[in-house]
């Protein structure tokens, strides 16, 4: 079964200040999207859809072609889907408007995430193989998701062999003076091998069908709230809970690259230079 990449690129970077999904961090000028092209079709993904938003369409179209000629790259616009707000629908959303044109399985990443070239190399042929039932999510060891300084939020996962128990999005993680990393919401102590989500999932084609459903219920409560956002992890979540879907956990040992601030770019440019020597 051929396998997709889905690049969610339509984000609005408003704490970034910027287009993020493009800021130069390889040492050839690269985005973290063209690593995750490059790591995904190496890895055996046959084609891949980036989700833009139409006024960064052409900014996305003029960094990606020279770079990837021979890659099938599609676009699709998540503001041409649904009705129009001024932030977008969600991350369940935007998956949605990738539907006409993926064929089979497919991975979903953010644009502006390194996640590493064996995290694709373990999830892809994997992907390839998915039953209609099944769903796969990267996990990363906390120690190798924390920045330097600062808290993160992020979502942690409860694990059962290598099945997904549950997934819970869990603010004001940090490293405190004793070493100790804890959260402030919920209130918890984690490890630096506590396994996270850090949004990097493969799904088989039949979840559009539950996002389409899902997004037009979302829309009927939702539909006049400007900030309310339709997310992906809650999809899956009620799949679950439903006994419709299992997930399972893909480790890696990667260490996850982002940037949120302007000020993170310096370490996020020689962390991947160091990795992609």
């Amino acid at each position: 079964m051929p396998v997709t990449l889905v690049v969610m690129a339509a984000g609005l970077g408003s704490r970034f200040g910027g287009t993020k999904q493009l800021e130069k961090v390889g040492p050839n000028g690269e985005a973290f999207l063209d690593f995750s092209i490059l790591d995904a079709t190496a890895a055996g993904a046959e084609k891949v859809v980036l989700i833009v938003r139409s006024e960064i369409e052409d900014a996305v179209r003029a960094h990606v072609e020279p770079r990837h000629p021979d890659i099938d790259i599609a676009y699709v616009l998540q503001d041409g889907h649904g009705p129009t707000r001024d932030k977008p629908w969600g991350t369940g959303h935007a998956v949605l408007t990738a539907a006409p044109e993926v064929e089979g399985s497919f991975i979903v990443v953010n644009a502006d995430d390194y996640y590493g070239r064996s995290t694709y190399a373990a999830a892809v042929p994997l992907a390839a193989e998915m039953p209609p039932d099944r769903a796969l999510l990267a996990g990363f060891k906390l120690l190798h998701t924390l920045p330097a300084q600062g808290e993160v939020s992020r979502g942690v996962c409860e694990v059962d062999g290598d099945q997904l128990t549950s997934l819970v999005e869990t603010h004001g993680i940090g490293r405190r003076a004793d070493g100790t990393v804890t959260s402030t919401d919920p209130v918890a102590t984690l490890t630096d091998d506590t396994i996270m989500s850090m949004n990097f999932w493969a799904f088989p084609h039949r979840i559009f069908d539950e996002l389409e459903a899902g997004f037009a219920a979302f829309l009927r409560e939702h539909g006049d709230e400007e900030k309310t956002e339709y997310l992906l992890p809650s999809v899956v979540h009620e799949l679950m809970a439903n006994g419709e879907m299992t997930v399972g956990v893909v480790p890696t040992d990667e260490p996850w690259v982002g940037v949120t601030n302007p000020a993170d770019l310096e370490v996020a440019r020689a962390t991947i230079a160091q990795l992609r020597a």
